[in-house]
Parts: structure tokens; C-alpha cells; sequence
């Protein structure tokens, strides 16, 4: 698919940037009608790129790269891959009809290996964005418990290295509270207080975690300072949860030293129990 090329006679073509404008002004119109859902967020950094490749290389298969980087900006932008696969024709269709009238954009006639560029590379951050959103409980901010099983298993390989149990080195604190007689929005406040309290406690490199709507952990060193952070927990629950009738009505919360089982298997079902409640 050549882009056709501007003649640099005296007066009779455009500057090579008033071309570039032209192919992006073509692009954007086609691409809406094709059904860019808002045109405010069409415009992007990398369209212009995209554009200076194909005028620069003469065809929009050499701008492979360029696209990529649009797909990937597109993705961390919030447009979806239909969205994204739809723009890509609508570019196609404006340099394979050369003229400036309507177009009429056709996924299935895009070339594949364009398909396939745009396709992994905005999949590439659509992924990412949603395994860090899947690790993070939205309520507390806290990882969820697949964080903590995948760092339990680092603890395991490491302990196993140095041919000692995981128990030795490393025990879970876990905090559970009863909100079975809280309900509305003192049951929401209730679980963020208590994630407050984990992470103004453990702020030393330790790894805490939501484990269920009531229970949270951490996974802390076994040495003599294990004794002193139950105390400093219990007493943050308690100087945040008390500022709240119902919730101190509630009960204290529970404050219990779990030890870590024989194996990372079996510690991953010790995590699902707790978060139980």
C-alpha cells in the first residue's frame, strides 16, 4: 500500500508538514466515522509519529513500529482493541483510497501483519494494567492475597535454599474483625482503619496483604521484634477504631501469630481458610 508521493515543484504541492496535517486531518475524520466513540481523545503523540513514518517511509507496512507505539498508548489510554483495530483502518482505508473522499474503513481488509503488531501491542498494556489491578483489594489499597502467595513462594525457595523450614524464618499477623452486627458505611470505614493501622505498623519492607471482606495479614520476620509489632498493632486498631461508636461496639478486632505450614501449597490453602474468616 504506497502513499502517494508529493511532488516539490514551485507552488504545485504543500510542504512536507502541511501533508502530514492533511494525512492526520483524513485519518481522524475516517476513523470517527468509522466510530470512534470521543473525538476529544482521538489526538495523541504517537498519531503524529505514526503519520511522520508513513510520509517518510512511503508505506504505512514500514511504519509497523510506529503503530505498535500507538497501540500501546492507545491501551494506557482506556480505548478498547476494537476501537483500536477500528482506527487502524480507517487509516488504511485513507492511504489505500488516495483521494480525499469518503472512505469507508474495513477491519478484515487491514493487512494481518498490521492486525497482528497492533493487536499484541496493545494487549502488552491492556495485561499489564489488569494484573495490577487484580493485586490491589480496591477497598483497603491493600495487595490481595495472590501478592502474598507469590511472595510466600519466594520465602519457601528461600528457605528451602538454606535447608531450613519457612516457619523458622518468617510467621503471618493476621487481623480479623467481626462485622457481622456493622452494616453501611461504618462496615466500608472499619476494614480501611485497619488496613491504616497494618501500614503505619509495618512500613520496614514487610509484606501485608487483604486476605477476605474482614481479614488482613502480614508476613513478617520471626525475630525478637515479632512481640513488639503485636502490641504496636493492637494499639494503632485501637486508637483508630475507637474514634467510631459502632465499630467499637463491634469488638476488638483479633490480633493472632499464625505459623507458616510445611510447604507453599499448603500454605496457600492456609491463606484461603483465613481469608474465610
Amino acid at each position: 500500500m504506497d502513499v502517494p508521493a508529493t511532488r516539490s515543484g514551485a507552488g504545485d504541492a504543500p510542504p512536507a508538514d502541511h501533508a502530514l496535517r492533511a494525512l492526520r486531518a483524513r485519518w481522524r475524520t475516517a476513523s470517527l466515522a468509522a466510530g470512534w466513540r470521543f473525538p476529544s481523545d482521538w489526538a495523541l503523540p504517537e498519531v503524529d509519529a505514526v503519520c511522520a513514518a508513513v510520509m517518510a517511509k512511503g508505506r504505512v507496512e514500514a511504519a509497523e513500529t510506529a503503530l505498535a507505539g500507538l497501540a500501546r498508548a492507545r491501551a494506557a489510554a482506556g480505548a478498547g482493541l476494537a476501537e483500536t483495530l477500528a482506527d487502524l483502518a480507517a487509516l488504511h482505508a485513507v492511504l489505500d483510497h488516495g483521494g480525499d473522499g469518503f472512505v469507508s474503513p474495513d477491519v478484515d481488509a487491514t493487512p494481518a501483519r498490521l492486525l497482528r503488531a497492533t493487536a499484541l501491542a496493545w494487549a502488552d498494556v491492556a495485561v499489564d494494567q489488569l494484573v495490577h489491578t487484580e493485586v490491589t483489594d480496591p477497598l483497603t489499597g491493600l495487595p490481595s492475597a495472590a501478592y502474598l502467595r507469590t511472595r510466600l513462594f519466594e520465602v519457601y525457595r528461600a528457605a528451602a535454599a538454606r535447608e531450613r523450614p519457612a516457619a523458622e524464618e518468617h510467621v503471618l499477623l493476621v487481623v480479623s474483625l467481626d462485622l457481622s452486627t456493622v452494616t453501611g458505611f461504618p462496615r466500608l470505614t472499619g476494614m480501611i482503619l485497619v488496613a491504616d493501622a497494618l501500614r503505619a505498623v509495618f512500613d520496614s519492607g514487610q509484606s501485608v496483604a487483604s486476605l477476605g471482606p474482614s481479614v488482613v495479614a502480614a508476613l513478617v520476620p520471626k525475630d525478637e521484634r515479632v512481640a513488639s509489632h503485636g502490641v504496636a498493632l493492637r494499639r494503632a486498631l485501637h486508637e483508630r477504631l475507637s474514634v467510631d461508636s459502632e465499630l467499637s461496639d463491634a469488638g476488638r478486632p483479633r490480633v493472632s501469630a499464625v505459623r507458616l505450614p510445611a510447604t507453599h501449597e499448603m500454605a496457600c490453602d492456609l491463606l484461603a481458610r483465613l481469608g474465610r474468616g
